[in-house]
């Protein structure tokens, strides 16, 4: 079992995103403008690199993206976005969903291997819970350590890979149409997830399946 981080593990990115735009008072059509383009080249069938590219593989320090994006926002009230601790303000929110954490101890219960494969939004592993790290997964792949990325090929192939393990032995768990559709394209079962119930009753569908690879 792989597992993506945000929105799988913890709250949905968008309700996450969401109240740090009503914290911080920023004007949602801005922040729609500039991050649009962004997420559709980073995600989608657009090609273009886009500064969610660099910052997801390490290439653009925090700060660095924190001033592009920033730059391309306005408050409510007309006024400049802060650049600096914009990041941990965008995520300031999120929350860390219990049930997930239920369901991959479960799966380790039943002899299931578990990884992690996130594409990191600032500071790297500092990021994450190290100490549920530690607990839920056997390995760990964060993009902006290894420098590449959901949803490009080279970054599901070493995470099988550390695991010694083909795509058709694992399944893929992400919140992102893009991922889902790039792990099918190299063989990998998936579950795009939307909440823990239907997640948790999916991949036990899987897991009893007779003759499922992943039974």
């Amino acid at each position: 079992m792989i597992f993506d981080w945000g929105g799988v593990i913890t709250s949905p990115i968008i309700d996450t995103v969401t109240a740090w735009l009503e914290a911080d008072r920023i004007d949602k059509e801005s922040y729609a403008a500039a991050m649009r383009p962004w997420v559709k080249s980073a995600y989608g069938p657009d090609d273009n690199e886009s500064p969610i590219h660099a910052l997801e593989r390490g290439e653009l320090s925090d700060e660095e993206f924190e001033a592009v994006l920033a730059a391309a926002l306005i408050g409510v009230d007309g006024t400049p976005v802060v650049a600096t601790g914009l990041l941990n303000r965008m995520f300031g929110a999120s929350v860390i969903q219990v049930e997930m954490l239920d369901l991959i101890r479960d799966l380790r219960a039943e002899g299931v291997r578990t990884s992690l494969l996130s594409n990191s939004w600032g500071a790297g592993r500092n990021g994450y819970p190290s100490v549920l790290l530690a607990e839920l997964f056997d390995d760990v792949v964060i993009s902006g350590e290894v420098g590449m990325r959901k949803p490009e090929e080279r970054i599901f192939r070493l995470a099988v890979g550390r695991l010694d393990l083909l795509p058709s032995s694992c399944v893929f768990v992400d919140d992102v149409d893009g991922n889902i559709a790039a792990a099918n394209s190299l063989g990998f079962t998936t579950v795009h997830h939307q909440d823990p119930a239907q997640t948790r009753v999916t991949l036990s569908e899987l897991f009893s399946r007779p003759g499922s690879a992943v039974a």
